[in-house]
């Protein structure tokens, strides 16, 4: 061939590739992209470039067969093992293994340390390969776990299933019939310890009828120590007792029998008494503390003080110590004192130990070995903050602290701060925080009262007294100077419940540099003049709280706290101050501030297995001012809508009532206030990788005034108030980073109060594809910490 001819031939090839359609090219396209998918999808499945000779191990399938065994029971069998089975196969998403991915990605690191170290390590996941897969073991370890819940005499049996390079293994497990508990028999002999342990079976987590479980038998073990232990045996341990079963009694039916052991100690059936309490109250590993001399020594009461720096003073301890000379040994007063001492605050490590004591008779002597914290120290905190109104932004905290000012734990601290808050969600026009102040607090490990006051807990009541102040500026609208004061007690009468009474709390607020546009705001809205009124707030307030949520194990925990607020109640009725009759009472030319104010908050959290969780929380609160004062003063009402409120409306934006706020003003966002306070919101949540989490969210409620108010109609609380709650909804990520959850929420408005009644449920003009409705609906919410 000549070359013009070869020359004419390609020009021909290349006008026929011109001329392809678009649809071929499509197609072409869509399979490059389909085979560029298939190759992510084989390199996130982990069996890319697997070891010669190994397989990727995908899991377990586990079946519980039989007609011996009901449904249900067999259900539960099934959770159990497949919570037993090892190894663990890599962690998927959706068919994906991504942590596998990174971690193959990630190489192999020269160093310890550094980013592909952190992301093969922390963040990737080791392939986990058949090799190490032991079927015969696994079948034993489910057939034990069966008869261990008393399905005796089941069989097992153990295969594995390959898919190219992936391997499942197989489990099935027969249970037979499963033995009950038909009688549980205790120690029938007089001897002291048998006699003890009788006495504990009232309590017994062996009940007739029962399933048998050896979980259960192992506690029961545990159980009876730890009475045991209430009642002088220090020596005593669980593995002085054994269990017998007799399966030979009836039918599927055993008998639990209860014995000491035969080799048990005479220390361990023997019953202690306390006899010298000693205390090292400057202990220190690396000096030589323990060496007393005459002077270091000090006899108080029942306990003997060796403090060679005459560091504390004796009367503390009288009330960390629940034991006296010859009490018998009990674990309660053992723990509780232990308790007391670590939340003094004041001692970095508390240590404890007793001994035989060398005297007639059965007798303990306890010591205890003290080790200070510094007296003082300093602190700097750099803090992420939040708040209602939507504001976020950092703070910089400087802490100055005394741990024993008086010789007497007393703890003092002097604080002060500064910092920035700028808002994220809805409007913002500049109108920012800048703060400043310094606050100073004593904390006196005991309550100062002429009253006794007795504890009977494992933490230590406290007084508590406060001063501060802060200075506040909002950009272009006004700055505030807040004075405070508190005197009050904290006490817990366990982990889950506490107390805080404040005899007194005092507030005195004063506006400074309000602005022209503020003040011409004002004209258009006369509620923002609450906000620039001088305040003197005084009274006592009271609060309760009751938590379990720190019981991880329970399906359902429960928060409630109830919050009283009394202020100028004693000084109303002392002055005869009366608002409506002209009588007003002022100190320091300042109207003081007389009202009662009630406040509920009742969470609930419902586990739904794995990491799933339903939240839920209502909030309802009441304020009534009179006497001095015509309305609640404004930092003491009730607000609405925010990042931590109803998420699908703008900070303080919601009512009151069928009140729209938003109409009197458009620079800045209105603080809308009320006398009552209903709210509601509940929340899903779900692990969806790792860190990451979700949640799916409605909040719903409002607020009231109780006075009609002609500047505000439809304020005003009514029969009618279920008409006019404000209901949003939304979903949003929380990013656990374990010291920090950051937290974005999305939501919109599906109720709005203030449009006419019968137009308020607006779900139906819901346009995700408008963006004049996302722009006036949709609220972005960024937030540290969770919502409740």
């Amino acid at each position: 061939m000549s070359l013009k001819s070869y020359l004419k031939k390609q020009k021909r090839k290349k006008n026929k590739i011109k001329n392809i359609p678009n649809s071929r090219l499509m197609n072409t396209n869509s399979t490059l992209y389909l085979l560029f998918i298939l190759l992510f999808v084989a390199s996130c499945s982990g069996t890319k470039n697997l070891p010669e000779g190994e397989l990727l191990y995908v899991g377990a399938k586990i079946k519980v067969e039989g007609d011996a065994t009901p449904k249900k029971e067999r259900k539960a069998l099934k959770a159990q093992f497949e919570a037993i089975v090892r190894p663990k196969s890599n962690s998927s998403f959706l068919g994906f293994r991504p942590k596998l991915f990174i971690y193959k990605i990630a190489g192999s690191p020269k160093k310890q340390k550094g980013f592909r170290y952190w992301l093969k390590n922390k963040v990737g996941e080791a392939p986990v390969y058949y090799s190490k897969v032991d079927l015969e073991y696994n079948k034993l370890v489910l057939q034990n776990n069966a008869e261990n819940n008393g399905y005796f005499n089941t069989r097992s049996t153990a295969d594995s299933t390959r898919h190219g390079k992936k391997v499942t293994a197989e489990y099935t497990v027969l249970p037979k019939i499963q033995y009950h508990i038909r009688a549980i028999k205790f120690p029938q002999d007089s001897t002291i310890l048998s006699s003890a342990v009788r006495e504990t079976e009232d309590r017994s987590l062996l009940k007739k009828d029962q399933g048998y479980n050896l979980t259960t038998i192992k506690e029961e073990r545990l159980r009876i120590d730890a009475r045991l232990k209430e009642k002088g045996f220090y020596y005593f341990s669980p593995d002085y007792l054994k269990v017998q079963v007799d399966s030979t009694v009836a039918d599927h039916q055993v008998d639990l029998i209860v014995k000491v052991k035969k080799e048990t100690p005479p220390s361990a059936q023997s019953q202690y008494r306390i006899n010298d309490i000693i205390v090292y109250p400057n202990y220190s590993i690396n000096a030589d503390s323990l060496v007393a001399t005459t002077d270091s020594v000090v006899k108080h009461n029942d306990i003997t003080i060796i403090d060679t720096e005459n560091i504390f003073k004796p009367r503390i301890f009288d009330r960390t110590f629940y034991f006296k000379k010859e009490d018998f040994y009990n674990r309660t007063n053992h723990n509780l004192s232990l308790n007391r001492l670590v939340n003094l605050g004041t001692f970095k490590f508390v240590k404890n130990q007793f001994t035989v004591a060398d005297t007639i008779g059965n007798y303990l002597d306890a010591y205890y070995y003290l080790t200070p914290l510094p007296k003082k120290s300093i602190r700097l905190e750099v803090l992420a903050k939040t708040n209602s109104a939507n504001y976020t932004g950092t703070e910089l905290n400087v802490n100055w602290s005394n741990r024993n000012v008086f010789k007497g734990a007393e703890l003092l601290t002097i604080s002060a701060f500064g910092g920035l808050e700028v808002q994220v969600s809805g409007l913002n026009n500049g109108f920012n925080v800048y703060r400043f102040g310094t606050e100073a607090n004593l904390v006196w490990p005991r309550i100062l009262s002429p009253f006794h006051f007795v504890s009977s807990g494992g933490f230590v009541p406290k007084t508590k007294a406060t001063l501060g102040y802060e200075f506040q500026n909002r950009t272009k609208l006004y700055s505030l100077q807040t004075f405070k004061g508190s005197f009050g007690y904290l006490w817990k009468e366990n982990e889950r419940k506490e107390h805080q009474f404040n005899i007194t709390e005092i507030t005195y607020a004063s506006p400074q540099n309000v602005t022209p546009l503020y003040q011409e705001k004002i004209i258009a809205n006369a509620s923002l003049g609450k906000v620039i009124e001088k305040q003197l707030i005084f009274g006592p307030t009271y609060s309760y709280t009751y938590t379990n949520t720190m019981e991880t194990r329970r399906k359902n925990n429960i928060y409630y706290k109830a919050s009283l607020d009394l202020a100028g109640n004693i000084s109303g009725l002392a002055t005869g101050a009366n608002l409506k009759k002209g009588d007003t009472i002022k100190v320091f030319s300042v109207p003081f501030s007389q009202f009662v104010k009630v406040e509920n908050e009742f969470r609930h959290y419902l586990k739904l297995g794995g990491e799933r969780q339903l939240a839920s929380r209502i909030i309802a609160g009441a304020g009534f001012a009179y006497g001095n004062s015509n309305e609640m003063p404004f930092i003491k009402q009730f607000f609405n809508g925010g990042t931590n409120s109803i998420r699908a409306f703008r900070a303080r934006s919601i009512g009151p009532g069928s009140f729209d706020g938003t109409t009197t003003t458009n620079t800045f966002l209105a603080d809308q206030s009320g006398d009552l306070k209903l709210e509601f919101s509940t929340e899903y949540r779900a692990k969806i990788y790792d860190i990451v989490k979700g949640a799916l969210f409605v909040d719903a409620g409002n607020i009231w005034l109780l006075k009609d108010n002609p500047d505000k109609p439809g304020a005003q609380f009514s029969k009618n108030f279920l008409q006019e709650l404000a209901v949003g909804v939304g979903a949003g990520l929380r990013f656990d980073f374990s010291f920090l959850v950051l937290r974005t929420d999305l939501a919109f408005p599906i109720r709005k109060p203030y449009l006419p009644e019968g137009d308020r449920w607006v779900l139906d003009e819901v346009r995700f594809g408008s963006s004049s409705w996302r722009k006036e609906n949709l609220v972005f919410n960024l937030a540290i910490g969770y919502p409740f």
